[in-house]
């Protein structure tokens, strides 16, 4: 069994004016095809072969040898659940549990907006922007450069965004504020996000 490129969880163009047609062809149909693509080849025959992503990440992670192993099947693992933290009818402020739960972390749902933005455009080069929790439900922002993500770090991911500039610079060049606060204001997936808190209780 190799790994897959998922399919968008909406059509390609369901994001404009906010995100491009254009950019989701080239972002989800070339970056994270080819991610997908360089892991089947390096896992091809191997232990790994048949494994899941969160096994192969578990396999790489710390692992110098692996480095390029890790990238690759984190990759894929990020943009996945990047294209799930957006939603044609995404925006607003989250509810129940989850709203509570960043009141209690953050103080107040504009307290996060803040350090998730903050941490968005502070990402020196490339890397991801998340909102996590841990098991036992406190939430906290946390940044992670190139292919880095929270599950190698024990935390666990609620939603993100990804600031690698193929992500946004067709539609917002170096305006990567612009993009964050896009992105919160119209795109964010908090149903998504409360389903992954709800998944930890």
């Amino acid at each position: 069994m190799t790994i897959t490129l998922p399919d968008l969880p909406y059509a390609h163009d369901a994001l404009e004016p906010h995100m491009s047609k254009t950019t989701f062809e080239f972002h989800h149909d070339k970056h994270h095809q080819k991610y997908v693509d360089t892991l089947n080849g390096l896992i091809d025959g191997t232990n790994l072969e048949g494994k899941s992503l969160e096994d192969i990440i578990a396999a790489a992670k710390g692992d110098d040898s692996k480095k390029k192993l890790f990238n690759q099947a984190a990759q894929v693992w990020n943009h996945t659940f990047f294209w799930n933290s957006m939603s044609p009818d995404g925006g607003g402020e989250p509810v129940g549990k989850l709203a509570d739960a960043i009141k209690r972390g953050f103080g107040s749902f504009d307290d996060f907006k803040t350090q998730f933005s903050e941490a968005a455009a502070g990402e020196f080069g490339s890397g991801w922007a998340w909102l996590v929790s841990d098991k036992d439900g406190k939430l906290s922002v946390m940044s992670t450069h190139d292919a880095d993500l929270p599950l190698a770090h024990g935390a666990i991911a609620l939603l993100t965004i990804d600031v690698w500039e193929h992500a946004y610079y067709l539609d917002y060049q170096n305006k990567r504020p612009d993009y964050i606060s896009t992105y919160l204001d119209k795109l964010v997936n908090w149903e998504f996000a409360a389903e992954n808190y709800a998944a930890i209780s």
